[in-house]
This record gives structure tokens, sequence and C-alpha cells, in this order.
């Protein structure tokens, strides 16, 4: 993978309603850009959808089509979204609802689709360090979290609301040994081409290490505990469960056979 991005974009969208595959559009975009915890710069805009919204949509964000007869098209707003998220970590609560439509806006934007763009589902950061709680929601985590600010369902107030939550996470999961936003894009992102590239390259350095004979040295990221574990390994073969890849090989700390999940190896070298 190149140079983890120093900087991350935290984003949101409103949209018409919740199916982009059933014509639904956004009508609300906003991101917040940060270096290291200091917001750097925002981003923000309505858009016209050249569509209605829904009546179940209307009542959780309030957003009329007069609020939207005079704002830009999408494929206005999305040249000037793309040249604020480049070269950033993106992330989203629940990433992969926004990712969706921001997809759909693309191709009907004419846009070619985003490659390399390393997106973060704070939900899953959520679900991962805060195990057994009775909902996984915004703001119910925030909640959770000790922040008073209720979420708004409207984007820059619900991205300003999200920031929070994923700073104090990101803070847990460093104490745990999870530093990098490498760390974080391999363990909590998305399924795209940026992370199907990651896990190809995590299997072509299993599968020379197997033609060498060598050990694998890798830093494992346990999900029952959120913690970094440091393991050389014997790699013996590459297995997949479902969807699921696994290194199966003789771990040297344990001195027994054991299997490690792909993407939960947050990064590895040939030794």
């Amino acid at each position: 993978m190149a140079n983890p991005p120093l900087e991350i974009v935290i984003f949101d969208t409103e949209t018409t309603g919740l199916s982009p595959a059933s014509g639904d559009r956004i009508v609300e975009l906003a991101a917040i850009r940060f270096e290291g915890q200091s917001k750097k710069s925002a981003f923000h805009s309505l858009v016209n959808p050249a569509r209605p919204i829904s009546w179940p949509a209307f009542q959780v964000n309030h957003i009329t089509e007069d609020m939207l007869r005079e704002a830009p098209p999408i494929c206005e707003v999305i040249p000037e979204f793309l040249r604020f998220i480049q070269g950033s970590l993106v992330c989203s609560y629940n990433a992969a609802f926004d990712w969706a439509f921001l997809e759909k806006e693309l191709v009907i934007a004419g846009f070619p689709p985003l490659k390399d763009v390393l997106v973060v589902d704070i939900l899953k950061m959520a679900r991962s360090v805060l195990v057994g709680l009775d909902s996984y929601s915004l703001s119910s985590v925030a909640q959770y979290l000790g922040i008073a600010k209720p979420q708004r369902h409207r984007a820059l107030a619900d991205v300003e609301l999200t920031a929070e939550v994923f700073f104090i996470l990101q803070d847990i999961l460093n104490r745990k040994g999870v530093c990098q936003p490498a760390a974080l894009f391999t363990l909590f992102g998305i399924s795209n081409q940026a992370l199907e590239d990651a896990c190809s390259q995590k299997v072509s350095l299993i599968q020379e290490a197997l033609d060498l004979g060598g050990r694998l040295k890798i830093r494992y990221f346990s999900r029952l505990n959120t913690s970094i574990s440091e393991r050389e390994v014997i790699p013996k073969k590459i297995v997949q469960e479902g969807k699921r890849l696994y290194l199966v090989g003789h771990c040297l700390l344990r001195n027994e056979e054991r299997s490690f999940r792909l993407d939960n190896i947050v990064d590895m070298e040939l030794v």
C-alpha cells in the first residue's frame, strides 16, 4: 500500500430515501477535514436531486423541495468534493450506505469509479471497540461515550457529531496499538478496490514466503480484546472460508498451528 494519508476527512450525506439502486439521490453532502484532531477545513452543499424527497426521508432530515430548488446539481458538487477529500483517509458512520450513494452519483454525473480512495466505516470501529451495546446508532454510541450533542440528521451537524465519536474511538484504539491511519483502513475499511488491492498485497507476500520457505512477522488485531499482538509465523497455506481469507501457519509465539484472518493482519513483513 502507498504511504498512509496524514489527514482524515469525515463526511455525511442526506438523501431522498434509502436506496440508490431504486433511484434515491443525495440532497446534502458535507465533510470536515482534520489534521490530527484539529479541524482544517469544511465542505457543505445542498444538492438538487431532480426528484422528490420521500416522506419518510423528509420526516428525518426536514429538507424540503423548496430548499433544494436553487441548489446545484450533483455534477457541479462532485468535482469540488473530490478535490476536498483528495489524499485523505475518508471516514463515515455506516460508510457503506453513504459510499453507495456517492458511487451512484458518480455514475450519474459521468465520473469514473473511485479506485484508490481509502474509506473507513466508523460504525465498524464502534462495534469492535464498544462490544455489547444494545444499539449502535450514531446517537446511541455518542450518548454512551458521554457526548451531549444530539444527532440532527443534517449532514454538517452529523459530521461534527461523528468526528467526536471517531476521535474517542481512535484514542481507545491508539492505546491498544492501532495507531496509523493505514491500520484503521485495514481493519475497518469498506469493501472497495483499494481494500481488495491491500488484500492482494498480503496474499502476494504470503505466497512469496511460501515459495522461499521464509517466515512472516505480522501485527495481528484481536477483535476479542481489541488489541494488537506481534507474531512470527511459518506460513503453510492460505484458505478461504466464506468471503474471508485466512493465513494458516505455525505461530512461534504459541508454538502451535494457528489461523489468522487476513483482514485482521495490520501489516506483515518477510523475515
